[in-house]
């Protein structure tokens, strides 16, 4: 299905999730349209091309994680939820920020079904991102049978803004996952040099480059709207097995708003009424219908539906062959996945005398060994 995918068709699905963006914001009279406008392409390119995920099982256990850091720019991932399936309707795009929704200012786990991790504070999905990867690479050392089996190979691609860059827990997770050789992990960093204040030369110069090769990263840079470049990207992303990769994405925030496009006045508030309109027109969108989706876009996204499932099916079929012929595996699996705790946990712990001094840096140590020979969950691999 991706090979048979024209330039013409990844436009017509960006330009429409642009358009739902762009609605969703105006409807709510609040909200970020232009971070969903300006990332559309690279998105796009993402879900229907290499984003292994199942809409009909949203908690597979062998899916790629999809981590919106910049959390404001949310209607990017509505859109795409909606669009790839998953419970999500029209009518929850249509109530984006209303009370009781499933369309939230900032996407919540548990909340809104395909969100993986909630995010609104900036930096907080880029530490979510990188332990996700980790998470990863623990599980693949512990159940990947050399030459057989292998249930865990998944990628975790995170999606983070100047924001993010600008937090410093962006940059001690980031470093983590360069030192850790996370090279499951795929970052997208929007650089579009707004900020909701203005640019982004108001308080932040950093070369984002060398910051990341000197954390032992893969950089590559790309322009953010073309489509061949974006797929080359994430392929020489996903070869590169050794260290995470950084894909700097140039982009133009409010992309396709004709007078709102790489300005401020795109990051944070709705675009209005009049800019609304002339920024259909100028993607070819139908200026007088809202939250439209054209028929050629829900038959994209049922195509790659299908064949996900059928990629997670024959996953579960051979996890399935290999736990009845290795029971001792079926059950450890079962406890790494549904997090078992023995009922008689308490008796791992170390007894310690209130009268010989100790600090609680070593005592915690003490217990937190304890509760590894308790849980095998809490050992490294």
């Amino acid at each position: 299905m991706a090979r048979s995918l024209t330039h013409e068709d990844l436009t017509l699905v960006a330009n429409t999730i642009r358009g739902l963006a762009m609605d969703g914001v105006q409807k709510a009279k609040s909200g970020h349209p232009g971070m969903p406008m300006g990332m559309a392409d690279v998105a796009t390119v993402l879900f229907l091309k290499h984003l292994k995920h199942c809409p009909s099982d949203p908690v597979w256990m062998d899916r790629d994680r999809f981590v919106l850091s910049a959390g404001h720019g949310s209607m990017l991932l509505y859109s795409l939820l909606h669009l790839s399936g998953y419970d999500l309707p029209m009518s929850e795009l249509q109530s984006f920020r209303q009370w009781n929704s499933l369309t939230p200012g900032h996407p919540e786990s548990g909340h809104t079904e395909g969100v993986e991790t909630t995010t609104g504070p900036l930096g907080q999905g880029c530490g979510n991102a990188v332990g996700m990867a980790l998470a990863e690479r623990m599980l693949a050392e512990r159940f990947n049978v050399e030459g057989g089996v292998a249930p865990v190979d998944h990628a975790t691609y995170v999606l983070a803004g100047d924001g993010d860059m600008m937090e410093g827990l962006s940059h001690e997770a980031f470093s983590l996952a360069g030192h850790l050789r996370l090279g499951k992990l795929i970052a997208f960093y929007d650089s579009n040099h707004i900020t909701i204040e203005g640019s982004t030369d108001l308080a932040y110069s950093d070369d984002v480059k060398k910051r990341f090769q000197g954390y032992n990263w893969n950089v590559i840079e790309i322009d953010a709207h073309d489509f061949d470049a974006i797929d080359r990207a994430i392929r020489r992303a996903k070869r590169e097995q050794n260290r995470p990769t950084l894909v700097i994405c140039r982009s133009a925030i409010g992309k396709g708003s004709p007078n709102k496009q790489n300005t401020a006045a795109a990051h944070g508030e709705p675009l209005g009424e009049a800019e609304v309109r002339l920024a259909k027109e100028n993607l070819g969108l139908p200026a007088d219908q809202t939250f439209y989706v054209p028929e050629r876009v829900l038959e994209i996204f049922a195509a790659r539906r299908k064949s996900l499932e059928r990629a997670a099916r024959a996953w579960r079929k051979n996890l399935a062959a290999d736990h009845a012929a290795n029971p001792a595996r079926a059950d450890l699996w079962k406890t790494f996945v549904e997090n078992r705790i023995p009922a008689d946990l308490e008796s791992f712990a170390p007894a310690f005398d209130p009268n010989v001094p100790m600090a609680s840096r070593v005592a915690g140590g003490k217990v937190l060994q304890g509760m590894a020979k308790a849980a095998p969950q809490f050992n490294r691999w």
